[in-house]
């Protein structure tokens, strides 16, 4: 008799880009969940192994010196295509791990790696590329910033090196985003690649200068400041100022900057996913998602009276998230009625600033 169950390494694959994908991911998730699904497998495994890193450099256990250390085994993986150096990494930071989902993964890096190997030499390559560009940003983390328990705190020095961070840990993501679906998706076949990479990073970006935005309090507290050095002194300021939350009051003009910028990055985050053929509705979702949501974001972080507060928590409810989930399926055939809603959220954003 013929067994129609699944071998035990494609079950144990399975586990891997699916329970354990999503307790590592959270939120994200959802949205993993909407990627069409002959390209769910490279980009949900380019998450796994990019949150794999993000856990190695954030191990605080163990000094920044060690984790670039293992970081950087980690990218020479990655690079060569080679495992010998994960048990290295393993044996060193498994124990370390407090959250059992991130231990969990640091145990399983080898079958990620066999995971890779069974790619497509192009879809090897693609997911290789966005894995050490976003280590690049992990870099410029542990390079940049203190330790977390020094008591000091550093920022970035301009407006520029604000703008390589994003595209290291986000921007980089849309160029993948464009790269993998136009190689795998035949209705892409007419779409300027080189533009859309372009929209893709802004996109990206937008999403990541929210996350700043959002974490900005909590950040200045474990010594990171991502307000640039040179913007903060035209305006009379150092990074440590911003400890005190009553700064915010010279702060103010720098924040709406910085948002009106964001909001420029998801208007070309917009224009993307415009550009996506209707048919292609996992695709778009898996696009219009983040970016409605980042967009209910930003409005409250544009109306929040004091983004220097620790005490003040920025969070949409899980509540709101699934209503919007659930209009934009209702929507999703029609580009009038989602440029519609895009436009009464962006208009959120711009009427608070």
């Amino acid at each position: 008799m013929v067994s129609l169950a699944e071998p035990p390494a494609v079950m144990h694959n399975q586990d891997l880009l699916g329970p354990l994908l999503k307790r590592v991911s959270r939120s994200f998730y959802l949205t993993l969940r909407a990627v069409p699904a002959d390209l769910r497998r490279p980009i949900c495994l380019a998450y796994l192994l990019a949150r794999a890193a993000d856990t190695i450099a954030d191990t605080a256990l163990i000094g920044r010196a060690d984790r670039l250390t293992y970081l950087e085994l980690f990218r020479e993986a990655i690079r060569e295509g080679k495992t010998e150096r994960l048990p290295v990494i393993k044996e060193a930071l498994v124990e370390q791990q407090q959250v059992a989902a991130e231990r969990e993964l640091l145990t399983r890096l080898e079958q990620a790696f066999a995971v890779l190997s069974s790619f497509s030499p192009s879809d090897q390559l693609l997911v290789r590329g966005v894995v050490l560009t976003l280590t690049d940003g992990m870099v410029m983390d542990l390079t940049t910033f203190p330790g977390e328990d020094e008591g000091r705190l550093i920022a970035l020095q301009t407006q520029a090196d604000l703008d390589h961070y994003t595209y290291y840990v986000a921007g980089c993501v849309g160029e993948f985003w464009t790269d993998i679906h136009m190689a795998h998706r035949l209705s892409l076949a007419d779409w300027d690649r080189e533009a859309m990479r372009q929209r893709g990073i802004r996109f990206g970006k937008g999403l990541q200068m929210t996350n700043i935005l959002r974490d900005l309090s909590k950040d200045l507290r474990i010594g990171r400041c991502y307000l640039p050095q040179q913007e903060l002194e035209a305006i009379g300021l150092q990074p440590a100022d911003l400890l005190d939350p009553t700064a915010v009051v010279k702060v103010k003009p720098l924040l709406r900057s910085l948002l009106t910028r964001t909001l420029d990055h998801y208007q070309d985050g917009w224009v993307y996913t415009q550009q996506i053929p209707r048919r292609e509705i996992r695709m778009r979702l898996a696009c219009i998602w983040p970016l409605f949501i980042g967009l209910k974001t930003l409005a409250l972080l544009a109306r929040s009276p004091n983004l220097l507060d620790p005490k003040i928590v920025i969070k949409i409810p899980r509540g709101a998230v699934y209503r919007m989930m659930a209009r934009s399926l209702m929507l999703i055939g029609s580009d009038a009625a989602l440029d519609r809603y895009y436009r009464t959220l962006w208009q959120g954003v711009a009427s608070a600033e």
